[in-house]
């Protein structure tokens, strides 16, 4: 890491307690966007994320013909829709993304619904992040699509004609973005679309938020029975739509009143938001931590006796498991996070980078296929530089830890940029007791 740059981690000298005020969830813009742009009129999207993966989905559907206003003062998009019309690229257009797996998987259906060639890359991971069950599932809906390179990754290709629509079937185990996909475009296909889901559906919560969020535009979607939805031929309506503050970088926050025996709160966050991460408070309830959901905050309060120990299995939420994972240490007895095998393809195997890094500081660490066992570390080692893999929430998740370790480092923070530009600053912010950070 010679040369490197780094952050140095504010270490705090007391319990945590503020109400912070957090940036919109890149789920929720991320999906809002597409259904935005296929919709008839004009949508506003408020609150949403400005960050580098929802610029890159943005500039792509700008690449596509779509008018996209983006007003980052006021945490705004402004989305013309206009459905498939613009997508008419008989010479081809190359859509780069970046590290943004979701909009990999979004926008391969997404050009699908129109005519011409369409290329979607990313950076050198992304070329190793799983597509091969979405182009399986799009080639039953008529579909010309491909992985280029031939291993069931991006670049991927997609010569577009419409999607056919009818019944295809997909698996869900790798990731639920391909079955969100399928359904975000759906009601756009020649005829009615049943999509069946084969075997397990990892973070179903989010296919639920999916669902939730095409209703709400106009779609009809119906699930006959677990796995199994049915999307009628319609169109989504433009309307103003507020986006809900991220609950995956609430966890952050959470975790630190949870790890100092502070209080933390996040507004706009309540008992009906449509996020699956939301519900990473209940771990912390059962570590002992105090918690409150009201109708438009969350509060989270951590035990002064210290935490407890648990063992979870975090299948429904597994953004949530870096920050599980970095607090572990701190707890009175182990933890062991189970069923999150779909984490090692995120953008990077975050159950090796999790113990990679905690054995830095001295934690005795079981790496299994599909999760962790972390021992409580009493005399948790100092000065340790935490490689962050290039990976966002690994920086975020152990910048909680390093609050209560001295001289923690953090290499390579500009990684939070992907989802959480302002994340140290606001972080800062609620460590100084600051309202409303």
């Amino acid at each position: 890491m010679t040369g490197q740059e780094v952050y140095q981690v504010r270490l705090s000298h007391g319990p945590v307690d503020a109400t912070v005020r957090l940036p919109g969830s890149k789920s929720i813009t991320n999906r809002a966007l597409p259904i935005a742009a296929l919709a008839t009129g004009d949508t506003w999207i408020r609150g949403a994320l400005f960050s580098d993966d929802s610029r890159f989905f943005a500039g792509a559907l700008g690449r596509l013909g779509y008018e996209v206003q983006l007003d980052e003062a006021a945490a705004s998009m402004r989305v013309s829709g206009r459905g498939p019309a613009p997508m008419l690229h008989p010479d081809g257009v190359d859509l780069h993304i970046g590290n943004s797996g979701t909009a990999a998987r979004f926008l391969t259906p997404f050009v699908a619904l129109g005519r011409g060639v369409y290329r979607i890359d990313g950076v050198e991971r992304m070329r190793e992040r799983p597509v091969g069950d979405l182009l399986a599932a799009l080639r039953q809906a008529g579909v010309d699509a491909v992985d280029e390179l031939g291993t069931g990754c991006p670049p991927v290709l997609v010569r577009a004609s419409g999607v056919a629509g009818g019944e295809v079937v997909v698996r869900g185990a790798d990731s639920s973005q391909f079955v969100s996909a399928l359904l975000l475009v759906a009601p756009y296909a020649a005829r009615d679309m049943r999509i069946v889901v084969d075997g397990d559906l990892v973070s179903r919560p989010y296919v639920d938020m999916t669902v939730a969020m095409m209703r709400q535009f106009g779609a009809e979607v119906e699930e006959r029975q677990p796995g199994l939805f049915q999307v009628a031929r319609t169109m989504y309506r433009g309307r103003e739509y507020t986006v809900e503050p991220d609950a995956s970088g609430a966890s952050y926050f959470f975790a630190a009143a949870a790890a100092t025996g502070g209080c933390a709160t996040v507004e706009g966050l309540g008992a009906n938001a449509l996020q699956g991460d939301a519900q990473f408070v209940e771990v912390l309830a059962r570590m002992g931590c105090r918690v409150t959901v009201n109708a438009d905050r969350i509060t989270v309060c951590g035990p002064s006796d210290g935490l407890w120990g648990v063992d979870v299995d975090l299948h429904d939420m597994s953004d949530t498991v870096p920050t599980l994972a970095a607090i572990a240490p701190l707890a009175r007895g182990p933890v062991t996070i189970r069923n999150v095998a779909n984490v090692r393809v995120k953008e990077t195997d975050r159950l090796r980078a999790c113990a990679n890094e905690l054995r830095k500081f001295g934690v005795t660490v079981g790496e299994f296929p599909d999760g962790l066992r972390i021992e409580p570390c009493a005399a948790l080692r100092t000065g340790v530089i935490v490689e962050t893999y290039e990976d966002h929430r690994i920086a975020m998740a152990f910048s909680v830890l390093g609050s209560c370790v001295a001289g923690t480092q953090i290499a390579d923070p500009g990684c939070v940029a992907k989802t959480f530009p302002d994340f140290f600053s606001r972080f800062e912010a609620m460590q100084r007791g600051g309202l409303e950070a």
